[in-house]
């Protein structure tokens, strides 16, 4: 039986990740610097020390929906495109939870960022940020959660993953939080009062390769991340089954910051917007599985709020 050295070095560093994120994280942790190949993208990670006033550069953060890895594999020509297109060079920011991007909008630090459905959904304006564009993937500007278990687990549903260990991605997602905490208020549960423990991953990914290495027994995740895994890389997301999906939600926007000068946004809209009549922007879409993107439609995002809505009242 051959190894595969590479995959075996990938678990076992994440097995080490995932007890030290069980034992306890530091929230204001930041990711290493990592360089981009291309001249034009520079990645940052402490804070900018002021509002972002450059003329000659946008500055971009992109949620940790994927690892820091995987997000620069992903966004990168993407970013590179856009910045081309609109003559301004880009500086990258990661940050590893969601919140820690928002957050730097209101601050005036960045100008533009693709974010999580949720909090677009429910805390746009509380972060001063609009959405400009929002993909279309296999004809449809939705995507969904998937409820995944190992491919060898017997669990079937829901309810047997009672008192089983759980993984969710950001307090602040849709699919990898606020959708499975709404399945289970349905059946007048909690994930404190349901499962035997629970685990932040901050990104989809490191819960699909949690489910595949057996390190939990369930996890919530985006569906076109799990579908282009299973595409592109599908090692892990092979070992995992799907189990039930959500309904449709608008998917996750670009957006950019309120504050940011009407000529510009015009022009960014239009560059993305119109990605795919561009032959470099139609070899960039297909590469990363997207049709393109749609001016967004609000009633897309709705079942967001409506979800949220219904478990605040719970609170109540």
């Amino acid at each position: 039986m051959s190894i595969n050295y590479s995959d075996l070095k990938k678990s076992v560093i994440f097995s080490i990740t995932l007890v030290l994120m069980i034992v306890g994280c530091e929230k204001g942790s930041e990711y290493k610097q990592v360089d981009f190949s291309k001249k034009k993208i520079a990645v940052t990670q402490p804070a900018p020390s002021g509002p972002a006033t450059k003329s000659t550069s946008l500055r971009v953060a992109v949620a940790a929906m994927i690892s820091p890895k995987e997000t620069i594999k992903f966004y990168n020509e993407l970013l590179t495109y856009i910045g081309d297109q609109v003559d301004r060079d880009i500086e990258l920011l990661q940050r590893k939870t969601y919140v820690e991007v928002n957050e730097l909008f209101p601050q005036r630090k960045i100008d533009m960022a693709f974010v999580c459905t949720g909090p677009y959904a429910n805390q746009r304006d509380t972060y001063e940020f609009e959405a400009v564009a929002t993909p279309v993937v296999r004809g449809k500007p939705y995507y969904h959660s998937y409820l995944i278990v190992h491919r060898d687990s017997d669990i079937k549903n829901l309810t047997a993953l009672r008192r089983q260990t759980f993984a969710f991605t950001d307090p602040d997602s849709n699919t990898g939080s606020l959708v499975p905490t709404f399945w289970l208020h349905e059946i007048d549960e909690t994930p404190a009062t349901f499962f035997k423990s629970t685990v932040y991953t901050y990104s989809h990914d490191n819960s699909i390769m949690a489910v595949a290495k057996g390190l939990v027994a369930g996890a919530a995740v985006d569906s076109q991340i799990w579908e282009y895994f299973q595409e592109s890389a599908s090692f892990y997301t092979s070992q995992t089954r799907i189990i039930r999906k959500s309904a449709p939600f608008g998917s996750p926007p670009l957006v950019v910051s309120t504050h940011m000068e009407a000529g510009l946004k015009d022009h960014i809209r239009d560059v993305v917007l119109n990605m795919g009549k561009n032959k470099t922007g139609r070899a960039i879409l297909k590469k990363l599985m997207i049709d393109g993107f749609v001016a967004p439609d609000e009633s897309w995002y709705q079942p967001v709020r409506d979800m949220s809505a219904t478990l605040h009242a719970g609170k109540g």
